[in-house]
């Protein structure tokens, strides 16, 4: 199978959609010899910070000398993003050959249980970290955790960034059913790392760690002046950064006597870290600044606006923003709108993106005195905005991709794979 034929093939599964539930993982992994039985995990989920803590985590590692396997979702800009080890993406040619040995094993389902993108992604994933005999893989779940796919493994620690709102349709219509949700990655016996600070999100993980006979750590704000991280220079923006920085800390601290790992090596991990369209500054030509950041949630957009409240006090950008219809569009913009002297409206390359006309009326009634403009795509709006000293492009993830491509940030063949992102949810008890 080529490369191409690989993508195609991970198109067709789109048509599946995505249905919560463990079954078909359980069967797909069986039949590829279940590897993750040879493999050590920390399962992290939440509503954000999740992918920012894995890369902490994956740096740390990685700066001790473990063999570091890193899975997250989505991608921004290429396929292999997802698959990584030692921060270096899957190999096409890896990628090829996996995808034709996923091919042959999914030809065995029935076809009304035939498994999704996910669930064969997740299972490729397992391999590939198997073949290249990872000490260690850093595994971030996709949706929820109880019944999300990559809920297959028994971890060494479970860890839960956070509870905030997001995917209410498929995880609960309170933080509290939310939380259930999240908690499904703890297993009995298992330490339980998280800075959950709402209160029922809180008392859901404690009283299913406690069920499950699990140590429970909460990390607050205090753990960040704490050594090793006291003093530890983030390159990622953002002060919420650094409680997901002790997230990973006090993570790394609770596996001590199963990996030892020097507090150097934590801060070195810290310093050195990686993690792209998250707050991500980039000069453009003049000296212009454009900021990305996947604002995609209310939570992402309230940590955007303290963001630019504490590095940017003085300036007021013009905002570009393209925002997914599922999300809370009205409660993004009015968090956002505010903060810029002008708004570009552009739409986000899916079929989930909310268009303009949906979303001017919030931005406008969140700041009646911005000139709001529209434009037909993000290359139209950077173009828009390229005289402009500060832009910020914020969101969507999928718009960041194309931002880091379109900006020279990223290469790949992103116009396509970036479409593999695609997906269509089930309410979470149509599979069990």
């Amino acid at each position: 199978m080529t490369y191409e034929a690989a993508i195609k093939f991970l198109y067709s599964l789109q048509l599946f959609g995505t249905k919560l539930g463990l079954e078909n993982t359980f069967k797909l992994a069986a039949l590829a010899g279940n590897p993750q039985n040879q493999l050590r995990f920390i399962h992290v989920a939440g509503t954000n910070g999740k992918g920012s803590t894995c890369a902490m985590l994956e740096s740390i590692y990685r700066t001790a000398g473990l063999k570091a396997g890193l899975f997250t979702s989505p991608h921004l800009v290429s396929f292999g993003e997802r698959i990584q080890v030692n921060r270096e993406q899957i190999s096409r040619a890896d990628m090829a050959r996996l995808a034709e040995e996923m091919q042959s094993l999914v030809a065995q389902f029935p076809a009304n249980e035939h498994p999704t993108f996910f669930e064969v992604v997740t299972v490729m994933a397992l391999k590939y970290f198997t073949e290249q005999k990872c000490e260690l893989v850093i595994w971030e779940a996709g949706l929820g955790g109880r019944l999300d796919a990559t809920n297959i493994v028994t971890p060494l620690v479970s860890v839960i960034t956070n509870i905030q709102w997001d995917h209410q349709a498929w995880l609960g219509d309170t933080l509290a059913k939310i939380a259930a949700e999240k908690a499904g990655i703890i297993k009995p016996g298992v330490p339980v790392i998280t800075a959950v600070d709402e209160r029922e999100s809180f008392r859901v993980l404690f009283e299913t760690a406690r069920k499950n006979g699990s140590p429970f750590w909460l990390i607050t704000w205090t753990q960040t002046e704490y050594v090793p991280l006291a003093g530890v220079n983030l390159p990622l923006l953002g002060e919420h950064q650094r409680l997901n920085a002790a997230v990973a800390t006090y993570t790394v601290k609770a596996l001590a006597k199963k990996i030892p790992v020097s507090p150097e090596n934590i801060r070195m991990g810290l310093t050195n870290v990686r993690w792209a369209g998250r707050l991500q500054l980039a000069e453009r030509a003049g000296g212009k600044k454009i900021l990305l950041d996947g604002a995609h949630n209310i939570g992402g957009a309230e940590a955007l606006r303290t963001a630019l409240r504490t590095y940017f006090s003085a300036e007021k950008p013009t905002l570009v923003i393209g925002i997914l219809q599922d999300k809370d569009c009205e409660e993004i913009c009015k968090i956002l709108a505010p903060l810029a002297r002008r708004i570009v409206l552009t739409p986000v390359n899916s079929k989930r993106t909310a268009t303009a006309r949906e979303l001017a009326p919030a931005c406008q009634a969140a700041n009646p005195t911005a000139e709001i403009v529209e434009a037909g795509s993000l290359a139209d709006a950077l173009k828009l905005t390229s005289g402009d000293d500060f832009v910020v492009v914020a969101g969507s993830l999928y718009l960041i991709g194309e931002g880091m491509e379109l900006l020279g940030l990223s290469s790949g063949n992103g116009a396509e794979e970036r479409k593999l992102n695609e997906w269509s949810g089930q309410p979470i008890k149509t599979r069990t």
